[in-house]
């Protein structure tokens, strides 16, 4: 302000010459924003003059006194001089006027008069868009106007535009009549600026745009949760006429659709359950949606009234408790929709949000452009809701549960989305989203939901289960080494046979099976030779030769090559063709080999020995499975019968499998009620009788 000269600056203004004008409005445009300098100009006198510029100049001249006087009224100065004349002339500015600059400051100007309800000087009472009403009314492609320079290829017009699109919607929701703003909201819509500011919203000019596009994303908020706190009132005409039109849309006429079956005239007694209420009042259930759930419903009805047809037929031909109750389902959407996008947050939220992230690399998380279309999304979000109750076959008890997997998938899918994803994708995703992949999701999410609550209590479980889950396995592995089994033998005596005997040494015909059994009391590996396989197993004291567990050192096989978590066996296991002729030998590529050490006397097999101090291991026995199963069940198990880990794919996947399953059922079991809570309690067997079952296909749990 020092540099200057407020009089000489004011006499300006007014001066003959048309570029002495410019220059001291162009200083002006820059000053003005001082309160002290714009208290000092209109003291001198300046605005009277302003106001004549923008009246009656043209050109750069014009623009520069309308982002004057814009930046003076956005000081809240200067509202006495904001007369009707200047409104008309402004609005004219917005329609005819092809110039860009004149163009931002005029809307600019329109922006500051309908955003300060509280500053209206000629009619008290009226408050903004009404204030520009009468010159509005003489230009009735204003609306549209306004809504095509959102779209302009300059971002500072874009911006300007829709902040006075802003502005008149925010207005328009706190000060007009309930009959009212819905017609100008309907009336905006219809102008496409919802596809305007979606498609800004998803362009590379977000950046420039944030503010306005983050007030519209607010805005945006605060209809539909203006809409949700109004209740539906059969009183009131639109609801009226609403609720009737999902009636006369349902063709109650067509048969077996609502007519009495009788074929009276008179109305089906389940005239409105018949359309998926709880009840024949309809109006209550709308209690926790609102206005809006009755909107998302007819939505859905009008836009594809063929398919709401066909769907009610179909429902008619299901029991009636494995009907899908269309209307509450379309209720839950809507619920879960509210939820997700946290429209009863503050619409401040969004604003504070960008001034957070505007520095940094997750910038786009902040807007929202999907809920521009929540018509959309509530119409897909219904439709996945009716696919999934069809697909598990679900009836009146579950639907929760099917509610839950629409919460999941809307999460998922929506709240997953980047920005730049077009709704139509989102669309097909929602639709073609696989229902295995959503209850792994399920299970995933409850399991994230308990450990973050209980955190070292869920790990404590979850290791209990593993370790419960290893000893059941351990269990499992060591009872086939009890039955026994029948492995193919090899001609190779020297390494294959065991250890060498008398016996073995006067054997003159080659065996081709060997049996092997683990004895009862779990210390001694029994086994002997065949020529052939018996239909019947033999029994343990038929088994000549035994392996005295205290002397083995080491059981190694080429299976230990599969690590625990990585592939399947299968990979690491390749079985040779076997030969069936018993007198031929019959080999196989996986090998399991004990090792160990021989006592001195070969009758001597006493713990005493199992040291194998001074002494030489030897190769006490080989064997050579024929199946993955087989090998993992062999191998395994005396692995674990000597306490050693098990090191197969297929035994360490069954042990996470038991584990993860049990930590499923404790989770199942259990209502989570408050994740504040301090030391909560995990619940324990008790209170389960012999009824209660686990479907781990179905992953449901019942009683």
């Amino acid at each position: 302000m020092d540099s200057i000269n407020v009089s000489e600056l004011v006499e300006r203004l007014s001066s003959d010459e048309e570029s002495v004008r410019k220059m001291a409005v162009f200083k002006l445009q820059s000053a003005i924003g001082d309160p002290s300098f714009a208290d000092v100009f209109i003291s001198e006198g300046g605005l009277p003059k302003l106001r004549f510029l923008a009246l009656h100049s043209t050109g750069n001249t014009l623009a520069y006194c309308l982002t004057s006087l814009s930046r003076l009224l956005e000081l809240d100065k200067g509202w006495d001089h904001v007369s009707d004349d200047l409104i008309k002339r402004v609005v004219e500015l917005v329609v005819a006027q092809p110039l860009v600059n004149v163009n931002r400051g005029a809307m600019s100007v329109l922006a500051a008069i309908v955003g300060h309800p509280s500053h209206r000087a000629s009619q008290p009472g009226v408050t903004g868009f009404q204030r520009l009403k009468p010159a509005v009314d003489l230009h009735p492609q204003f609306l549209p106007m306004l809504v095509e320079k959102i779209t302009s290829a300059d971002h500072a017009l874009c911006a300007n535009s829709l902040q006075l699109i802003n502005a008149l919607m925010r207005d328009a929701i706190a000060n007009d009549e309930d009959t009212e703003w819905p017609k100008f909201i309907k009336q905006l819509q219809e102008l496409g600026v919802i596809k305007s500011v979606y498609g800004l919203m998803q362009s590379s000019a977000v950046q420039d745009l944030a503010h306005p596009l983050l007030e519209f994303q607010s805005l945006t908020k605060v209809l539909l949760r203006k809409w949700r706190e109004e209740k539906v009132d059969l009183e009131k005409p639109d609801h009226r006429r609403a609720i009737r039109g999902l009636h006369v849309a349902s063709s109650p006429d067509k048969p077996g659709t609502g007519v009495d079956p009788k074929g009276s005239k008179k109305h089906h007694p389940e005239k409105w359950r018949r359309l998926g209420f709880e009840t024949e009042s309809p109006a209550w259930e709308f209690d926790a949606t609102g206005f809006l759930g009755l909107m998302d419903l007819t939505d859905f009805v009008y836009k594809n009234e063929d398919g709401f047809q066909k769907l009610l037929l179909e429902q008619s031909a299901e029991a009636p408790e494995q009907r899908c109750p269309i209307a509450r389902a379309s209720l839950a959407v809507t619920s879960i929709l509210y939820e997700h996008f946290e429209v009863d947050k503050s619409d401040e939220n969004d604003s504070q949000r960008y001034v957070v992230l505007e520095s940094r690399s997750n910038f786009d998380r902040a807007f929202r452009p999907l809920l521009l279309h929540w018509s959309r999304l509530h119409t897909s979000g219904l439709n996945s809701f009716i696919r999934l109750w069809k697909a598990a076959e679900a009836d009146g008890e579950d639907f929760e549960k099917i509610e839950e997997l629409v919460r999941i998938l809307v999460e998922q899918i929506v709240g997953q989305a980047p920005r730049v994803k077009d709704i139509r994708e989102v669309e097909e995703e929602l639709t073609d989203f696989d229902i295995q992949r959503l209850r792994e999701l399920q299970m995933e999410l409850l399991e994230l939901t308990y450990e973050d609550a209980w955190g070292h209590h869920l790990r404590q479980v979850r290791d209990e289960l593993n370790h419960e889950a290893l000893q059941f396995v351990k269990e499992q592995r060591i009872r086939c080494l009890l039955q026994g089994a029948w492995f193919p033998q090899t001609m190779s005596y020297a390494s294959d046979a065991g250890p060498i005997t008398s016996k073995s040494l006067n054997r003159t015909i080659p065996s081709s099976w060997r049996y092997v059994r683990l004895s009862h009391n779990r210390r001694y590996l029994h086994y002997a030779d065949f020529y052939s396989k018996t239909e019947q197993e033999p029994r343990l004291d038929t088994l000549q030769e035994k392996i005295d567990l205290s002397i083995v050192s080491s059981v190694v096989s080429n299976v230990s090559a599969s690590a625990p978590s990585t592939s399947s066996s299968s990979s690491t296991l390749k079985t040779l063709p076997a030969h069936h002729n018993s007198h031929t030998s019959i080999t196989t590529s996986t090998k399991i080999t004990i090792h160990g050490y021989l006592p001195s006397d070969p009758n001597a097999h006493s713990r005493s020995n199992s040291s194998g101090s001074g002494q030489k291991e030897s190769v006490l026995l080989q064997l050579h499975p024929q199946s993955h199963t087989l090998a993992s069940e062999w191998l395994d198990g005396l692995l674990m019968l000597l306490n050693q880990q098990p090191i197969t794919a297929d035994t360490n996947k069954l042990v996470n499998l038991i584990g993860g399953y049990g930590l499923k059922i404790r989770l199942l079991n259990v209502r989570f009620e408050d994740v504040g809570m301090e030391d909560p309690v995990l619940p324990g067997r008790e209170g389960l009788d012999e009824e209660y079952y686990y479907d781990i296909g179905g992953m449901e749990a019942g009683a």
